[in-house]
């Protein structure tokens, strides 16, 4: 036999207990996998946005609005190239599923956003019908959406004058992404902010907050700077950040994401650290007299260890990797769901997975394959 056949052998010498023990490994890697895949995204998910745009928001919360006159006054800022607004709508489609629906001036926000790809021959038909609407691809195929239908869509924070909360849009186009990334990101309703404007029970004038495409993204600070400076003491305070900033500082509303996915984590990996422990230290201890043997057929002490180490990683590897493969598959169905929050098993997550699974085998193997290389021979065989 073999040393890897040895090995693999013991490993599966109790096979009720291995499989337990690796099921547990396999769970906590497909968890593990998950919830790293978010903390990845809010802490770098939004890194392909860069700095090139910056957003202002009023200086109390994202969600009071700022009002249509300060537009003007952002665009004569030096550095400043292009500027659009964006008020959130609050859409619901069919009375249960929330939209991420905004109302935005078509052709400057076009402007402000290359990234999104429709023909310039929808952007016009956006701009120039009043009811228009576009939507994100992801969203259209999840809802079936055709160019020409009438889309009814509720908000849950504007009525219209006549106290309905149903809006009816015409959809003129289907957006996507110039790329991967920003194909991952079309899950978006566009719906335009002229008719928007006019038809809200609360008035018109509300620009919500403004997005803002600059000349040179190395000016970012200072163009923040100055436009936050410009409302200073003003009823209508400011706070522009970058977009990257932004979203990340919109998405920590919810929580410190980040803090609640590591304690998660730490549980989780806390008692898989006892469960496969005391599977090692359980095994170790039937072992002994076969350990024994071992060094009285010749195996070095230091041979010995090998063994119970390599058992160990074996077990933690087989199911982690497992666990990292059902994770990346769970993540890319949940990615081609279509929701907001593209969730993605990437790179990063893989290689904190492998460095988990060595210190795991490290933590669990190390103090059994170390009883093993101390033990003495007499002392095995005599039971004591």
């Amino acid at each position: 036999m073999t040393k890897t056949g040895f090995v693999v052998a013991n490993l599966f010498r109790k096979k009720a207990r291995t499989s337990l023990t690796m099921l547990s490994i396999v769970t906590a890697f497909l968890l593990f996998g998950l919830l790293q895949s978010v903390n990845v995204l809010f802490n770098a998910g939004a890194d392909f946005l860069g700095t090139a745009r910056l957003i202002t928001q009023a200086r109390v919360s994202f969600t009071q609005s700022l009002p249509m006159r300060m537009r003007a006054e952002i665009e004569n800022v030096p550095g400043v190239e292009a500027v659009t607004q964006s008020q959130w709508f609050g859409g619901v489609w069919q009375g249960k599923d929330q939209l991420v629906a905004l109302a935005i001036d078509p052709l400057r926000f076009h402007a402000v956003y290359p990234e999104w790809d429709l023909p310039e021959a929808q952007w016009k038909q956006f701009a120039e019908t009043r009811t228009a609407m576009v939507a994100g691809r992801l969203t259209a195929e999840k809802y079936g959406w055709k160019v020409g239908q009438k889309v009814p869509i509720s908000s849950n924070i504007f009525p219209q004058k006549n106290g309905s909360k149903d809006w009816v849009f015409d959809l003129v186009g289907i957006v996507d992404g110039k790329d991967e990334e920003w194909k991952r990101q079309a899950s978006q309703v566009w719906i335009n902010h002229g008719y928007f404007d006019e038809e809200n029970q609360f008035g018109s004038g509300a620009g919500g907050i403004y997005l803002i495409k600059l000349k040179n993204p190395d000016d970012a600070t200072k163009v923040a700077r100055i436009i936050d400076a410009k409302f200073e003491n003003s009823p209508d305070e400011t706070k522009t950040q970058n977009e990257k900033d932004w979203n990340l500082g919109f998405a920590k509303q919810f929580g410190d994401i980040g803090l609640i996915v590591r304690w998660i984590l730490f549980a989780v990996f806390f008692t898989l650290l006892l469960v496969v422990g005391n599977t090692m230290a359980q095994s170790m201890r039937e072992r002994v007299p076969e350990m024994a043997v071992l060094k009285t057929l010749g195996f070095s002490d230091g041979t010995v260890l090998g063994f119970v180490m390599a058992e160990t990683v074996a077990l933690c590897a087989i199911g982690g990797l497992i666990g990292l493969g059902l994770a990346t598959v769970a993540g890319w169905f949940i990615a081609q769901s279509g929701i907001p929050i593209p969730l993605r098993v990437e790179w990063r997550v893989w290689t904190a997975g492998i460095i988990a699974i060595l210190l795991l085998s490290l933590a669990v193997g190390l103090l059994p394959a170390l009883r093993a290389k101390r033990l003495k021979i007499v002392d095995a065989l005599a039971g004591r």
